[in-house]
């Protein structure tokens, strides 16, 4: 059985086929984020609890934004960080703290009741002064990539998706899936 793609966010489910390449079958599942700041254990409780509601395969993912000089903060907390401070609060945290290094992760998971598989990968970069663009979602306009000077909210499409492939560990989910598919 072909596993099914849980978010809520419509605009992700597409960004995630058209980076995928699968179509799979998108459905919005409310799951309970936990507080952990290790992506691992969120995105594994994640997959767990969309399969108990769903009772077939199921891919999530999860994203984790940390600044190097608050340790793993904001971290798999970001979501809520944005949602209370917003993006321009958020950029102040780093003023006059010696850098404004981050790193960028994501965990993708599937979950079919016995195997649990979580890819990860992340991507260096900055934070930005402050909020340019609005390419993408979350955090993006933030964000800046290792090797570029603009935010990703600031990218054009193409560029854009080739820093969200490095976040996004999109290759080896789709490897993964295709073996599964041939057993």
């Amino acid at each position: 059985m072909k596993p099914v793609y849980v978010t809520g966010n419509e605009h992700k489910a597409k960004l995630f086929n058209e980076m995928l390449g699968l179509n799979l079958e998108h459905i919005a599942v409310d799951v309970d984020e936990i507080q952990s700041l290790d992506l691992h254990t969120v995105i594994a409780h994640k997959a767990r609890q969309a399969y108990s509601q769903l009772n077939r395969p199921v891919v999530v993912e999860d994203t984790s934004l940390s600044f190097t000089e608050l340790n793993r903060l904001p971290g798999t907390l970001v979501k809520w960080f944005i949602e209370d401070l917003g993006l321009e609060k958020i950029c102040r945290l780093l003023d006059g703290l010696e850098s404004r290094q981050a790193i960028a992760s994501a965990a993708l998971a599937y979950y079919d009741g016995e195997t649990l598989e979580v890819f990860e990968s992340q991507q260096l970069g900055r934070i930005a002064k402050s909020p340019k663009g609005n390419t993408g979602f979350g955090w993006n306009a933030i964000f800046i990539p290792e090797g570029t000077k603009n935010t990703m909210g600031e990218m054009d499409h193409e560029t854009f998706i080739y820093y969200y492939k490095q976040i996004k560990p999109f290759d080896e989910l789709k490897t993964f899936l295709i073996k599964l598919d041939k057993k």
